[in-house]
């Protein structure tokens, strides 16, 4: 059956309404671009679970130098981009809070001065405190809390009520248009030659939308659409992920007023405290392939997050969610065209996805980077993402650099 044709073309076609969708189309859109964006279900999949830490120094591991400044740069950039997002005030769920890294045993104490040597190494604002000066702080923190670090420059931000944000923007822009389909695969400009200009995506429908320009944003999927370059290797795997909501009883609000990011016996667990009284705490990492919620796995949050701040044991469990992140060999995002074998990029086609646990974090920079490329004023700091290095053996050549 031939594919029939919908509309008239847009600007800027975006696959996948997640928190990095939705950051570049609404980009796009302020540039003065029409947008369709297309998901059969908006904002459901890893951003609905997500916390939300906006936590460059917090979220700081090993083996992740060359994204460290991408972080910090949209870190940095999140105030004006709820401002944009929000000029008359409304709710976007973000807060600007301070987070407490905390330790419990002495092999946490270890693996916590040594993460705050690296923060040295990079001019980081983390400062070491008392077990009594963390008390002081957050009276509810248990007795087996041993070693204390906060980091000045952390902040949060709702996922939930940000993505509602950016919907709503959408919705009242008459640039901008949801589409509630699947995309199969992108249409060339020469069916025959598969590096050829990316006029469009075909949907499930059989629809097929033109577009001056294709953003492939939607997480997982990416691998599943046709069209992409024979060559291009998109190596995403799923992280799932297990992440609770609390709600705090009025006798005891406020349970906490920073973040808190906890070492429990060698294991990382994380509370959240949000404005309306519940809680977060969050996350496990399993690569089991089930998409279910872990029984075990939400056992560990609450045994761990009751060793930090015992009185979690008498708050409400009001939610448990598994999502799958989409993670890297090297934990960085496919962000950037992508190149052709004869030089050059193919034109019409930008990949962002990959952004594994930081994506809530890198929305702001990803949608500037992004509309960079659309309008031909890439930013060569962040070559190192193109999402074709691990598919060309020049991939080092053309970005400039390797990942570390």
């Amino acid at each position: 059956m031939r594919p029939r044709s919908d509309r008239t073309a847009v600007d800027v076609a975006v696959i996948g309404a997640g928190i990095i969708g939705l950051s570049i189309a609404w980009r796009a859109v302020q540039s003065g671009r029409s947008v369709r964006v297309i998901d059969p279900e908006p904002a459901r999949g890893a951003t609905f679970a997500a916390a939300g830490m906006l936590a460059p120094v917090g979220e700081y591991h090993y083996q992740e130098h060359d994204l460290l400044p991408l972080m910090l740069a949209s870190a940095a950039r999140y105030p004006e981009f709820v401002r944009e997002l929000s000029p008359s005030g409304e709710p976007t769920g973000y807060v600007r809070n301070e987070t407490l890294m905390v330790g419990v045993d002495h092999g946490d104490r270890q693996e916590l001065a040594d993460v705050h040597l690296a923060h040295r190494r990079w001019e980081l604002e983390v400062e070491p405190m008392t077990t009594r000066e963390a008390r002081l702080r957050e009276p509810l923190l248990g007795p087996q809390v041993t070693s204390a670090y906060r980091v000045c420059g952390d902040h949060q931000i709702d996922p939930r009520i940000l993505a509602a944000r950016l919907l709503d923007e959408l919705a009242r822009s008459d640039a901008a248009e949801m589409v509630h389909e699947h995309v199969i695969g992108l249409v060339r400009g020469d069916a025959a030659d598969p590096e050829s200009r990316v006029v469009g995506v075909r949907l499930a429908d059989g629809t097929t939308l033109a577009a001056g320009e294709v953003v492939v944003a939607n997480g997982l999927g990416a691998t599943a659409v046709e069209g992409l370059p024979d060559r291009l290797d998109l190596p995403l795997r799923p992280v799932f992920g297990d992440i609770l909501r609390l709600r705090v009883p009025g006798t005891l609000r406020p349970l906490l007023t920073m973040t808190v990011r906890g070492r429990v016996h060698g294991k990382n667990v994380y509370l959240v405290p949000r404005t309306d009284g519940t809680l977060v705490v969050g996350a496990t990492q399993r690569e089991d392939g089930r998409p279910g919620i872990s029984v075990g796995g939400v056992h560990d949050l609450l045994r761990d997050a009751q060793e930090i701040v015992p009185a979690v044991a008498e708050l409400e469990l009001i939610e448990a969610t598994a999502r799958a992140r989409p993670a890297t060999p090297d934990n960085a995002p496919l962000l950037g065209r992508v190149g052709r074998d004869g030089g050059g990029d193919i034109p019409g086609l930008v990949v962002a996805t990959g952004f594994f646990r930081h994506g809530v974090l890198l929305a702001p920079a990803a949608a500037d980077i992004c509309l960079g490329l659309l309008e031909d004023r890439g930013d060569a700091r962040w070559d190192a993402f193109r999402p074709d290095r691990f598919s060309r053996p020049d991939a080092a050549a053309t970005a400039g650099r390797t990942l570390r």
